[in-house]
């Protein structure tokens, strides 16, 4: 209620503020945003920051229930062993020798 009577008489600074004769529409975008918007939406983001966490909670408690809560639940990518070895992990599973080496390094002949 009190973010649209807010609402209400910035909207009412905007149009005197076109409407002025020293006035004029760049004016009157500053004042909606700088008067409305931006002080609005930062009062609106700390005022709800409670009913977030609360929503945030219950989405946990449901997705641990849901799980059964005792492992991490796989995203929509699957589990990490279906990712494909990749470098030294890779070489060694194909059966070539592992190096010690640095492949940064050059190797004399």
């Amino acid at each position: 209620m009190i973010a649209a009577a807010w609402m209400f008489v910035v909207v009412l600074a905007t149009a005197a503020e076109a409407t002025s004769p020293q006035g004029g529409l760049l004016g009157a975008l500053f004042t909606f945003l700088f008067y409305g918007l931006l002080p609005l939406g930062i009062v609106l983001y700390i005022a709800l920051a409670p009913h977030r966490r609360r929503a945030r909670q219950l989405s946990e408690q449901r997705s641990a229930q849901s799980d059964g809560g005792d492992h991490a639940a796989t995203g929509a990518v699957g589990s990490i062993d279906a990712l494909a070895p990749v470098g030294k992990e890779a070489l060694v599973a194909e059966g070539a020798p592992a190096t010690t080496a640095d492949p940064g390094q050059i190797q004399p002949l």
